[in-house]
Order: C-alpha cells, then sequence, then structure tokens
C-alpha cells in the first residue's frame, strides 16, 4: 500500500525536523503583526479625529452668560439716557435754527427801525449795521444782552441793548417791547438811541403811550 499522507511524504523527505509548525507559527505572528498595526493605525485615527480646532474653540465653546433682569434694566436706563440727551441738543440746535428767540426778534425790529431813520443815518452815515458788543470775537458780537420778563398782568416784555455803526461815526442803541395781549403783536415801550461819534446826541425814536 502506498502511503500518501502528505505530512509523512513531508517528514520522509525532510527528516525529523517538520517545518509545519513552522509555517503555521509564522502565520500567527504575521497575523499577530497585521492586527496590532490595524489596532494602532485605528487608535491614531481616533485620535486625530477627537482633537479640537483650537481656531473654532473661541467661536463655538464660549458659554451664554444669562443677562438678569436687572442688567437688562440697568442697559435699558443707559440707553434711554443717551437718547435723552441727543433729543435735548437736537431740540437745542432746532430752537437756535428754526425758532428765532425772542431777544434777537426785537434785537432785528430795533435795527430795522433805526436803520430807516433819518435822524440816526444823518449823523453816523448809511447803511448802519448792529452787533452785541465791541469786541473782535465774532460770538462776542453776536451775543445781544437782553432781559426778559412778564409783568403782574402777564404781559410779556423783551429789553435788549446793542451797538451801532455807519460810515461816519457808531452809538448805542437801547430798547424795550412787549408783547400786546390785544391783538399779540409786539410794541415798543421805549427805543433811545446815543449817538457817541462824531458829535454826542441822544434821540427818542419810540415811546409807548397807552391808549
Amino acid at each position: 500500500m502506498v502511503n500518501r499522507n502528505p505530512t509523512n511524504l513531508l517528514r520522509k523527505h525532510l527528516g525529523k525536523h517538520s517545518v509545519v509548525p513552522c509555517l503555521g507559527r509564522s502565520s500567527a505572528v504575521s497575523y499577530s503583526t497585521k492586527a496590532s498595526e490595524q489596532t494602532t493605525k485605528e487608535e491614531m485615527r481616533k485620535d486625530i479625529s477627537t482633537v479640537e480646532d483650537p481656531f473654532d474653540a473661541p467661536t463655538y465653546n464660549i458659554p451664554e452668560k444669562p443677562v438678569t433682569f436687572a442688567e437688562g434694566a440697568s442697559y435699558s436706563v443707559i440707553i434711554l439716557a443717551g437718547l435723552g440727551i441727543a433729543a435735548l441738543a437736537a431740540y437745542g440746535v432746532f430752537k437756535e435754527l428754526i425758532f428765532e428767540p425772542k431777544e434777537y426778534k426785537i434785537f432785528g425790529k430795533a435795527l430795522e427801525r433805526v436803520q430807516n431813520d433819518s435822524q440816526v443815518t444823518v449823523r453816523i452815515g448809511s447803511p448802519v449795521s448792529g452787533y452785541g458788543q465791541e469786541s473782535r470775537n465774532r460770538a462776542a458780537r453776536q451775543r445781544v444782552p437782553n432781559r426778559v420778563w412778564t409783568d403782574e398782568d402777564g404781559i410779556e416784555h423783551v429789553e435788549v441793548n446793542f451797538y451801532i455803526r455807519g460810515p461816519h461815526g457808531f452809538g448805542k442803541v437801547y430798547a424795550e417791547m412787549f408783547r400786546d395781549q390785544a391783538d399779540r403783536k409786539w410794541k415798543f415801550t421805549y427805543l433811545i438811541v446815543e449817538i457817541k461819534s462824531p458829535s454826542h446826541a441822544q434821540l427818542l425814536l419810540e415811546s409807548y403811550v397807552p391808549a
């Protein structure tokens, strides 16, 4: 009978030292090495995937701080206060530019009356200009000294004084006007022009006489 067992044939040719167990061990070692490498690669992938982007942390990891009622109320008060200050400033500018103050209105009426009076122009010449104070400062020249008050009868009065100048001389004007309750128009209580140059003179241009 012919022995066809592969193991016996292999032993016959190679002797006592069979390589079959060695081949099995090499295969086991190779498999173990590959498994270890695969595990290491998977762990590296996990480590890489779990690393956070440092640039995303400030954007996405900032915890939201809840705003308390007191903080919200304080912010509202600050905002309302700022809006109030802005509104007052805007109203002041609007009033200055759109609504002419009473003292400047009276100044304009008195200056126009003086400019059209021949007693004045014959002494200081024409045209006649008016300004608030004797100063080179523009703001001071535009500031007209005045006094505003209401008498015991509820009638509003405005008093102004200012300087005038013409080609041949200069002087000072004293004027007072009141708002007539009957027709609500401004009327002169008095209008006095004191010519200082070239020669001194005092002119009474308006004087109120009750009807």
